[in-house]
């Protein structure tokens, strides 16, 4: 099921279903309009359906990029967008008003490939995913390669390069911790939700890297580790800042956001790449929501604010059955009182 929302992700979807059940007595029939992210798509559907269930207030979610949903979001063209990469600065001058990013949930970004007689389980070191992306390691049989891969059969052919060609909160997400652990990558490179790359072929959405590094033998490219998993692509792990080798999972993602919490910002723009800890996966990020922080609309402005306090709390049991880290207890009490400064007119929305 996860796979076909994923196949989907480019059509607006309109998640208006009771799922047999009549909308609570006194609720009025409101639709909030959302655009943005691929990447958490398939928790945005889920989440649509149950709430609809619950509170009969249904969600229209366009899954159409982190690049689009920002730029719809600043359009006033949605109620809320959304993006695995943080508005600018500079954006947020241009959306007008208060903007605020609310966190919904955790994920990782893993490199896929495709290598003849390569199992999963591939080790990356930082160096070298930067130093073949800016297209400096060039072979599969690298010595800097081989010697973290001892017992891989790495063939003497060339990588192929991946990755995507949208605007993209994955990249965003991979982008930055290039930056954090390269140098070069940062100067020659830098970060956002589309960049210049270097080398390789472009992809749009994951599921265009996804096509391209199956259908194209020796390629290298990046995806969100639910997409990687649901598709059942090869991915590799990564060493950490600590020096270990770490396989990307729901746990190890879990802990990269658990130990970032002490350096997250009021404002929760931020990526958690590269942390400190033993056993982190290194390259994570939140997935955000976008909201203006006083609403046109009182009544829209409390549904939307009501209905994001019910995804970081009571939403939050679906995200591991989906392949996503929940928000840990204290990002939710933090989120808490982001929700609670949301005003219509100067007034409040929530109690």
């Amino acid at each position: 099921m996860l796979k076909a929302f994923v196949r989907g992700a480019v059509a607006a979807v309109v998640l208006a279903a009771l799922l047999g059940s009549a909308a609570p007595s006194g609720a009025q029939a409101i639709t909030i309009n959302g655009a943005g992210a691929t990447f958490p798509f398939p928790l945005y559907s889920k989440w649509s359906q149950v709430y609809a269930g619950e509170k009969g207030v249904q969600i229209n979610y366009q899954s159409i990029g982190s690049g689009g949903g920002i730029r719809q979001f600043m359009e006033k063209t949605v109620d809320f967008g959304a993006t695995d990469g943080p508005m600018t600065d500079e954006q947020i001058g241009q959306a007008g008003g208060r903007v605020l990013h609310i966190p919904m949930v955790a994920g990782a970004v893993v490199p896929v490939y495709n290598v003849t007689g390569v199992a999963q389980g591939l080790n990356f070191t930082p160096d070298l995913l930067a130093d073949i992306f800016l297209g400096k390691v060039t072979k599969w049989n690298d010595a800097r390669l081989s010697r973290v891969n001892p017992n891989a059969a790495l063939p003497s052919a060339d990588i192929v390069v991946v990755h995507r060609s949208d605007g993209s909160g994955t990249t965003a997400i991979w982008v930055n911790y290039l930056s954090k652990v390269s140098a070069e990558w940062k100067t020659k490179v830098g970060e956002g939700t589309s960049v210049n790359w270097p080398t390789g072929l472009g992809g749009r959405g994951n599921e265009g890297v996804a096509g391209l590094v199956r259908q194209t033998p020796n390629t290298l490219g990046y995806v969100e580790l639910a997409y990687a998993l649901t598709n059942k692509m090869t991915f590799g792990n990564v060493r950490n800042k600590a020096g270990q080798f770490v396989r990307p999972t729901l746990s190890s993602t879990t802990k990269a956001m658990e130990g970032a919490l002490a350096s997250i910002p009021e404002d929760y723009r931020v990526f958690f790449t590269n942390p400190d800890g033993k056993d982190v996966y290194p390259v994570a990020g939140f997935t955000w929501i976008l909201i203006y922080g006083d609403q046109s609309d009182p009544v829209k402005g409390k549904a939307l604010a009501e209905f994001l306090w019910w995804a970081t709390h009571d939403g939050q049991k679906y995200a591991p059955t989906l392949l996503y880290a929940p928000l840990p207890k204290p990002m939710v009490v933090r989120i808490e009182r982001s929700l609670k400064s949301v005003t219509s007119k100067g007034a409040v929305v929530l109690p």
